[in-house]
């Protein structure tokens, strides 16, 4: 097991910036996902740190060693891929001890590993069957099994759950989680989507365009954004944003916007600019409630009832803004409501630069 360091990386295909000067340091034995929209740059490092591609500039180092230089099979890494790259001629059990045997490990040990890895994974039945047979989570196996035999310093995950239907991608989720904290083997691992982030990270690095956003625990993350765009990707529904300016009254500092009118908590807020983004998390919306404070009126849109939880799709004064309500209320189309709003977890962004202000 190792620790990785990325310092001052940057790749550039043409004029074309992918990855633009980040610093990453994933810790021994932790799991780190790489998160963000497409085209934000996380395989581009997941490979660069595989060695599939190069860097234009800055370090790579995993352990004690720089492998800027070190060809992928040095690197004593083990990548999962999202299309699992199974050989169909071969079965299960040759499909996992193919690099083994290639590194001339004695069959005895490839016999051992395969048959561990197969067990750990639930698969020991599969072994002379062939990829053809299976089922896209059996395969998805296979390919973590033919991971784990090389016993890696750094597993790398690109995306390895996005070919399986819903039901299936938790149940992996959760499998790929229970492994990690059998094996301690330090892990990167690769997504666009924020709930597996969230769920699987020790810690989540938030890109987009090339730039490591935030970079923190699942947790600190979602309660302490560093900007507008992490605040608005981590969290399902997303975060709402309403424009509001801000205004003195009695000593306290108050938030007024199209249909809504929030007291901030005494003390706080103080220093604001005359205008910010207000960031409110669907989940942090209650009601319907009566008039009073810190309570917004909307008109009802459309209602997403998902058994567990009520989605409503509100108009406020022009803006959109999505509540997540108690399933058991019964909520109208085209009626107005009035919404409570938890003041002590509102999110002020700065409307020019997306920073967090408070």
């Amino acid at each position: 097991m190792a620790e990785v360091m990325l310092t001052e990386v940057t790749k550039k295909f043409g004029d074309f910036v992918a990855v633009n000067d980040i610093d990453l340091n994933v810790g021994d034995a932790t799991f780190t996902v790489l998160v963000g929209p497409s085209g934000c740059g996380k395989t581009t490092t997941l490979r660069m740190i595989a060695g599939l591609e190069e860097t234009t500039q800055g370090e790579i180092r995993i352990g004690e060693r720089v492998v800027n230089r070190v060809p992928p099979k040095d690197r004593d890494i083990a990548m999962v891929f999202q299309n699992y790259a199974l050989y169909p001629h071969m079965d299960v059990y040759n499909n996992m001890a193919f690099g083994l045997k290639l590194r001339k490990i004695p069959k005895a040990e490839i016999r051992r590993r395969v048959h561990d890895a197969a067990a750990l994974l639930g698969i020991e039945d599969k072994l002379k069957s062939k990829p053809r047979a299976l089922s896209g989570g059996q395969r998805q196996r296979v390919a973590v099994g033919r991971a784990i035999v090389r016993d890696p310093k750094v597993f790398l995950f690109d995306e390895p759950l996005s070919n399986l239907d819903a039901k299936l991608r938790v149940q992996m989720r959760t499998e790929l989680e229970q492994l990690h904290h059998r094996l301690k083997t330090t892990t990167i691992y690769v997504t666009h989507d924020q709930v597996e982030a969230m769920t699987l990270g020790d810690k989540i690095a938030v890109m987009k365009d090339g730039v490591i956003h935030q970079y923190a625990s699942p947790q600190e993350t979602y309660d302490h954004p560093e900007n507008q765009f992490v605040g608005g990707f981590i969290g399902s529904p997303a975060m709402n944003f309403l424009n509001a300016r801000v205004a003195t009254e009695d000593g306290g500092v108050v938030l007024i916007g199209k249909g809504f009118r929030l007291v901030l908590p005494q003390g706080k807020g103080q220093d604001l600019p005359s205008e910010v983004i207000v960031g409110i998390r669907p989940e942090d919306l209650e009601g319907p409630a009566p008039n009073g404070e810190n309570t917004m009126e909307m008109r009802v849109l459309v209602t997403e009832p998902l058994g567990n939880e009520l989605l409503v799709y509100t108009d406020c004064g022009g803006e959109r803004v999505v509540a997540n309500l108690d399933p058991h209320r019964r909520v109208e189309v085209d009626s107005t409501i009035r919404l409570k709003v938890n003041i002590d977890t509102v999110h002020l962004f700065d409307r020019e630069s997306d920073q967090t202000l408070l």
